[in-house]
């Protein structure tokens, strides 16, 4: 048996006697063993199933209370959140805005939607996130400000905004990235759509953007099936985002009157009712979440080439993702470990392919992306439900 066999075999035990019974193991389940039957319930006897209702609105609610943010908009999944951040911020056709190149494809979909080119940068190992130093050193290099607009000088086009993504639940460092958007005259927006429960410096994310887009998909640490939403502090931008994702209609008590080209992006009341029994729970999933954490930490600590990604100093992850990090990239310990893993039933998975090496985005600006060619060779993903063996007991 070759030295890669024997380190995969020896990873995958470690594995299996955490996942339980290798039952063909996800990397992340919903657990629905609170309210989520009796207020899907109440939407179906009362007729209120759609984008109208009082789960919205206390989704809503609970969201702002749970993450300190003072509006959160519903909205019918992370994409919609994060094209319509863009669209009102007023990112415009050809413009550019900078992505992080190791993403979920959604983050660069979103510009691509308000016609808008995304620029794919670097990230660093701390974070899996943007890295503030490369970042700027590059916009020092390409960009100068004129008249107030940071222009690509090699492009000819204005940068309009920032997507900072906090990888697989963990933060990006914030504070030097805001600055770096407030000198070079960039919109920060936030991509948490994996990290409802994680904290910057005491503070849940999303404080530091403009905006910042949620996703509640069925594999995310909350979930309405499919859903999302934004959050922001500012209450002018929160009424226009409440406006624009319900078809832009003044209100009136028969007439049919839109002031603008809106979208149909309401969150339905049936799903903003599995989202409302969902947040009961969200401080008890974060518990075992990070329990999880730990106990892969712990069998984990002394495999010789490999360990488990943790937190920065300064967060606290929510752990939506665990990775497992190879010290070296490794293509095929990597292909192999993903191979034998999934084999046995325990499903683990790459990192996203970059951006820029996606056919539809090949022509778009990109840094040389060094630090995220090397972690796609270096990351492997593993199972992290909420009630994942051991931290469930």
């Amino acid at each position: 048996m070759t030295n890669i066999k024997i380190t995969a075999q020896i990873i995958v035990d470690k594995l299996k006697a955490i996942v339980p019974d290798h039952r063909n193991h996800p990397l992340h389940e919903p657990q629905f063993t609170g309210n989520e039957w009796n207020y899907i319930k109440d939407c179906l006897d009362t007729g209120w199933v759609s984008s109208v209702g009082q789960y919205v609105d206390r989704f809503e609610r609970q969201l702002e209370e749970f993450t300190g943010i003072k509006h959160a908009i519903a909205v019918m999944n992370g994409t919609a959140a994060l094209h319509v951040s863009l669209r009102v911020a007023g990112v415009e056709t050809d413009e550019e805005v900078l992505v992080p190149d190791l993403t979920f494809i959604a983050t660069a979909n979103a510009v691509t939607y308000c016609g808008a080119v995304p620029h794919f940068i670097d990230v660093e190992e701390r974070t899996l996130g943007i890295d503030p130093k490369k970042l700027e050193a590059y916009l020092t290099e390409i960009c100068s400000i004129q008249n107030g607009q940071c222009i690509n000088n090699q492009t000819g086009r204005r940068v309009r905004a920032l997507i900072a993504m906090h990888t697989f639940g963990h933060p990006v460092d914030l504070d030097p990235v805001l600055e770096i958007c407030n000198r070079y005259n960039l919109i920060l927006i936030e991509d948490a759509a994996e990290s409802l429960g994680s904290y910057y410096k005491g503070m849940h994310t999303g404080h530091w953007g403009r905006m910042t887009a949620l996703s509640f998909n069925g594999n995310k640490i909350v979930t309405t099936g499919g859903g999302g939403a934004v959050l922001t502090n500012d209450s002018l931008l929160a009424k226009e985002l409440k406006h624009v994702t319900t078809t832009a209609k003044l209100p009136h008590r028969w007439e049919f009157v839109h002031d603008q080209a809106g979208y149909n992006y309401r969150l339905p009341n049936l799903n903003a009712a599995l989202g409302c029994a969902q947040l009961e729970r969200l401080p008890e999933f974060l518990q075992h979440k990070r329990k999880i954490a730990s106990i892969y930490q712990e069998a984990f600590h002394d495999v010789e080439g490999i360990r488990c990604f943790k937190e920065a100093e300064f967060a606290k992850s929510n752990y939506w993702l665990n990775a497992l990090l190879l010290d070296d990239a490794d293509l095929d310990l990597r292909n192999a470990l993903l191979e034998l893993s999934n084999d046995n039933g325990i499903m683990t998975r790459p990192a996203w392919m970059l951006m820029h090496k996606l056919p539809m985005f090949r022509s778009c600006p990109s840094m040389p992306a060094e630090i995220a060619e090397e972690l796609t060779q270096r990351i492997i993903n593993i199972p992290s439900s909420p009630y994942l063996g051991d931290a469930y007991a």
